[in-house]
């Protein structure tokens, strides 16, 4: 049975699941963990883990007050409010609605009396990180560890067979760790791969000359920013951004691509790792060495930058949970206000992140998340975590500037712009319920999420350097490259917003749709009004493609005036 928790003024969904009935002694955990595959019979078990074999899992605490959390986000985001936009730092919120220390305290004792190794976490994170072999972690939660025949990929996955239990006082909110079903992959796409799969040439894949100022007119990260932002002096500068990343980076594919196009980076780079994941990512060709690609994260890096050239800090939040890399998003000093995640996957339980992103929303946190590549949305096209009603869900558009690091001249949609309605089944947010939002035109439902919200370019029209080997041109696209463009956007605004002395803009989507329905609309955004990608098309106004459209210069006009 689906729960959805719902705002009056202000929704953020969270998708529940069918929980197991506990015996008196024992207490749940508040998600679900058991793919549904396992249930069904589509994944066929083949035995059990090792018993030696080491787990890292991430123990993720409850909210002590999630009704009071959903009332404070509608008063948070209620222009009417007197806490209008009065954001929280990860304290206040800790003693507001986190886990109490007692509860955390209990947590770590439970995980060290069950043979499992403390390993990170932190109150104001609400986890604790621990490993330990699979014998522990069976007797600890209650499960039996199994290997499956993975039903659609060519490998192995392991995953409970129960949902697991505790001895604990209380409920836990979620167990990350417990399966790897699904391998998170980024959202970006290489121009023979389309091509191959498209059945054409890659010659065809692009049906205009690029315009951008990169080698071979391709586009450059500060291309994008004189596309859709213009002239003007706002650089992010004192602001922090952050990037979701699962794996690290070898940052000397940035000092490449720099070099390469006669550009200087003067923004402190931070690689972070969140649960001891490593940030390194070199391409060793070598039998014994397992390759890394850090195309992903350099590109993430290049279109925030560029966009954002003057930030005060970029971190590289690097993880293999999602939960501790997201949990770290909202606890590191300095925070970091705007975010973009490039990565896509399929989680045991959508509603996972959602206390997190509820946090960051009431921290004055941005989560843009890109809406994927294969076009639109389905139970077999993964559009978490862009689907969940809490980020800003980020398509693709094919845009033409007028001149090599000119201004913006023309824009249609990306063919495989990911978009759609929620295969998650995540109810639709009220800011989508405004009267003028889904229409007729833009076949968007009524009752559950439609995305995505915005858009940018995302042809296959960028300048990419990675892997330590020559750098590419027209090569790739995807809504990778138009996540972090927007991260870095919203890094202009809020400079612009801290220079009024006013605070940062917060999360996006309620502003943004409240806005769009009136008049104002074409001033704030283009209006991609061409192109489809799958079953939708760009029509005037928002669509299931391009959402309201890519940022016109004067959006940072006008978000800087709330």
């Amino acid at each position: 049975m689906m729960r959805t928790s719902v705002l009056l003024l202000f929704t953020f969904g969270a998708i529940g699941a069918v929980l197991p009935i506990a015996s008196q002694a024992e207490s749940i955990v508040m998600t679900h963990h058991v793919r549904e595959a396992t249930i069904n019979g589509d994944a066929q078990a083949v035995g059990r883990l090792p018993e030696s074999q080491v787990m890292s899992l991430d123990l993720v605490l409850p909210l002590s007050d999630s009704p009071g959390l959903k009332t404070f986000l509608g008063e948070l985001y209620d222009r009417n409010s007197g806490s209008y936009r009065h954001f929280l730092t990860p304290t206040e919120f800790t003693a507001k609605f986190g886990p109490s220390q007692a509860q955390y305290d209990e947590v770590v004792r439970y995980a060290k009396a069950h043979g499992l190794t403390v390993t990170g976490g932190s109150r104001d994170g609400m986890e604790v990180q621990v490993k330990g072999p699979v014998s522990a972690v069976e007797q600890a939660f209650h499960v039996e560890m199994l290997s499956y025949k993975h039903p659609t990929e060519d490998r192995n996955f392991y995953a409970p067979d129960r949902e697991p239990t505790t001895e604990l006082s209380f409920d836990l909110w979620h167990i990350s760790g417990l399966d790897n079903y699904s391998i998170p992959h980024p959202r970006l796409v290489r121009r023979e791969d389309y091509a191959a799969a498209h059945g054409i040439s890659p010659d065809k894949v692009v049906s205009h000359a690029t315009t951008g100022s990169g080698p071979s007119a391709s586009f450059l990260g500060s291309d994008m920013r004189a596309a859709y932002y213009g002239t003007g002096s706002l650089t992010g500068a004192g602001q922090n951004l952050g990037l979701f990343e699962y794996l690290g980076t070898d940052l000397a594919d940035l000092t490449t691509y720099y070099k390469n196009v006669g550009q200087t980076n003067n923004v402190p780079i931070t690689l972070l790792s969140t649960d001891g994941t490593s940030t390194s990512c070199v391409d060793k060709r070598t039998l014994k060495t397992k390759k890394c690609d850090d195309t992903e994260q350099t590109l993430d890096m290049t279109q925030a930058l560029g966009m954002a050239p003057g930030l005060a800090s970029l971190v590289m939040y690097i993880g293999s949970t999602d939960t501790a890399i997201i949990s770290a998003m909202t606890t590191h000093n300095p925070l970091p206000t705007t975010i973009g995640c490039s990565w896509g996957w399929t989680p045991a339980d959508p509603s996972t992140l959602d206390p997190y992103f509820e946090k960051m929303a009431a921290q004055g946190q941005n989560f843009f998340a890109a809406s994927g590549d294969s076009s639109t949305w389905s139970t077999k096209v993964e559009a978490w975590p862009a689907d969940d009603a809490n980020v800003v869900s980020v398509g693709g558009t094919d845009l033409v500037t007028a001149s090599a690091a000119g201004p913006w001249k023309s824009e249609t949609a990306w063919v495989d712009s990911g978009g759609g309605i929620s295969p998650d089944s995540i109810a639709i947010p009220s800011w989508q319920q405004l009267t003028g939002v889904i229409t007729t035109a833009n076949k968007g439902s009524k009752t559950l999420r439609n995305g995505p919200d915005v858009s940018a370019n995302a042809n296959f029209t960028f300048y990419t350097c990675a892997d330590q080997t020559t750098c590419e041109a027209n090569e790739y696209g995807g809504t990778s490259f138009a996540a972090p463009m927007w991260a870095g956007y919203i890094a202009l605004v809020n400079q612009e917003l801290v220079a009024e002395g006013k605070p940062t803009i917060g999360f996006l989507n309620p502003l943004i749709y409240a806005n769009n329905v009136t008049s104002a609309y074409d001033t704030d955004f283009h209006d991609i009004t061409s192109g489809t990608s799958g079953s939708y098309s760009a029509v005037t106004g928002y669509d299931l493609v391009t959402g309201w459209g890519s940022p016109n210069a004067g959006l940072v006009g006008f978000l800087a005036t709330q």
